[in-house]
């Protein structure tokens, strides 16, 4: 079995920066600089013959390269936040490139995505129980985030593996400008 999403992997200046920016909030399990991404469609648990279809599916998929802007700081879940991410500019480019995604994934005969919006993230840490003064005060302390925009020149396809100290990523398959 395989667990897998496709993705934008984020350059390696951008990742050290945003790992760099960890700590200060209980409770909060960091991503490693290594496993920073943008998730454009997660696929989730499939077998090797489904995985060979969504990457012949993603093959296919017509990509030219665009640039991507991250800023901001939020947290998903209202009332008990889940979730600490750097937000994505709004990108007419990364918003076509998704759509692409899903119709070849359609095509291939996979599930369509839940019926949750897309929105683009960089998950920075995963959060349980935290102190919503101290989830405040660290998005407070870098909401200014705007850092300047980076060039997409491949999409990936990557697998997630669990571990004790939680997941980590493996690229399996790079899709360059086509």
């Amino acid at each position: 079995m395989y667990r897998l999403f496709s993705a934008i992997a984020l350059p390696d200046q951008i990742a050290q920066r945003f790992a760099f920016m960890g700590g200060g909030v209980p409770g909060a399990r960091w991503v490693a600089a290594e496993n920073l991404h943008v998730t454009l469609r997660f696929i989730g648990d499939v077998d090797t013959r489904t995985a060979d279809q969504v990457h012949a599916s993603l093959q296919e998929v017509p990509f030219t390269s665009f640039d991507l802007e991250l800023r901001g700081i939020a947290t998903f879940g209202e009332r008990k936040p889940r979730l600490l991410y750097v937000g994505v500019a709004p990108s007419a480019e990364l918003s076509a490139l998704y759509a692409r995604i899903n119709a070849a994934h359609a095509r291939a005969g996979l599930y369509p995505p839940n019926e949750r919006r897309y929105v683009p993230h960089v998950t920075l840490a995963r959060l349980k129980n935290s102190p919503r003064d101290r989830i405040g005060a660290f998005i407070a302390a870098n909401n200014i985030l705007a850092l300047p925009a980076f060039r997409v020149e491949q999409f990936v396809l990557m697998s997630s593996h669990r571990t004790a100290s939680g997941a980590s990523y493996l690229t399996e398959a790079c899709y360059p400008q086509s």
